[in-house]
């Protein structure tokens, strides 16, 4: 059976690295700039009992271009020894190439970081990769620009594939649009007899997003403190917010009472519809619909559909996917819970592009 060895980069609370690990993959090696994200990564896994990576953490990417590039080597040879295939998976942080930040590209601090991993993947040659991040730098021409550049330099010593997708095609109850970027190296891919076009993207997916934005979902109903309804007919249960709220047991969950309490603001709470998603900030989502993107920065704010309150970071976390047993420390702020559950890469999402990863390496 193949062995996968991963070193995960930009790996915040670690929503991408679980949903590999539950796939069969071995984190071995974590990156994170955040100190609060790192500790929320290490104590989420805790509590799940998932062992610490063999290699243990690092702070800074580009450290691994620098002092520590020979550490690198030496810890991707050994893991060789075990007749492991070596893979890389990272989103860089995103707020240079979104819509909704302030179009900094390539220039802007977190927009260098995408070079640093391309390079770093460059430098050390792991026999594949994934690059993940925001729609933005797919659909926005001068971050297309860039984006083919980045492809460019990758594809001297890999075969290439990538697709925007939607996290609700896979089961996600989100609209949240997101590029993938799959590399094998040439060298690997011609001694297994792969082919890049084998790369099924389409594997594990559920729905098709225009499909299920077709449906008759309701629209916005009067907001009533604690209220009750049904689940209305010819809607899909499972991708509404209240089928997760559900799942995951969300009040009764550690993260339950970990919610922004306004000192002001509580009279326009209460005068937004339940469903009114139509602004940027203040929106209030809808028990019987998907959410829009889980974005929690930015002055955005989504707010519980039949509580006077935003939604608690266990809603959040619910909204990602992320299994019920997933949680994070109370010591952490709320506004670093819900930056790192705004910015991670929802679970099921996360779990079947590594369940196609591990089809595409076993294609015979």
């Amino acid at each position: 059976m193949q062995v996968f060895s991963v070193f995960s980069f930009f790996s915040g609370a670690g929503f991408l690295d679980l949903g590999f690990e539950k796939a069969g993959f071995s984190i071995v090696s974590v990156n994170e700039f955040s100190p609060s994200f790192l500790n929320a990564y290490r104590y989420a896994r805790s509590r799940m009992g998932i062992q610490e990576p063999k290699y243990g953490y690092s702070k800074d990417i580009n450290e691994y271009l620098g002092a520590r590039s020979s550490e690198l080597r030496k810890n991707i040879k050994e893991e060789r020894k075990n007749n492991s295939l070596i893979g890389f998976i990272g989103g860089p942080p995103c707020p240079d190439f979104s819509v909704a930040g302030k179009q900094r590209g390539k220039e802007g601090d977190n927009g260098k970081l995408s070079q640093s991993y391309i390079d770093l993947i460059v430098e050390q040659l792991p026999d594949f990769f994934l690059f993940e991040n925001v729609k933005g730098l797919w659909r926005t021409a001068k971050h297309r620009r860039y984006y083919d550049e980045l492809k460019q330099k990758l594809s001297k010593h890999y075969f290439l594939t990538d697709k925007l997708c939607n996290a609700i095609e896979f089961g996600v109850p989100q609209d949240r649009d997101r590029i993938l970027l799959f590399g094998v190296k040439k060298f690997i891919a011609n001694k297994k007899h792969l082919s890049i076009q084998d790369f099924n993207w389409d594997a594990y997916k559920i729905y098709d997003a225009a499909s299920i934005k077709s449906l008759k979902w309701p629209g916005s109903d009067t907001f009533k403190k604690d209220s009750k309804t049904s689940c209305p007919s010819g809607i899909i249960d499972s991708l509404t917010t209240e089928y997760w709220f559900r799942k995951n047991n969300v009040y009764q969950h550690p993260n339950s009472l970990d919610f922004f309490t306004p000192r002001a603001g509580l009279t326009r709470m209460q005068t937004i519809d339940e469903g009114d998603v139509s602004k940027k900030s203040y929106k209030r989502i809808h028990r019987w619909r998907y959410s829009p993107t889980a974005c929690y920065g930015n002055n955005e704010v989504h707010l519980h559909p039949y509580k006077e309150r935003r939604l608690s970071a266990a809603e959040a976390l619910a909204i990602q996917t992320l299994p019920k047993e997933y949680a994070l420390p109370k010591e952490m702020t709320l506004s670093d819970k819900f930056k790192t559950i705004g910015n991670g890469v929802p679970y099921l999402l996360s779990f079947s592009i590594a369940k196609t990863i591990i089809d595409f390496f076993n294609t015979k």
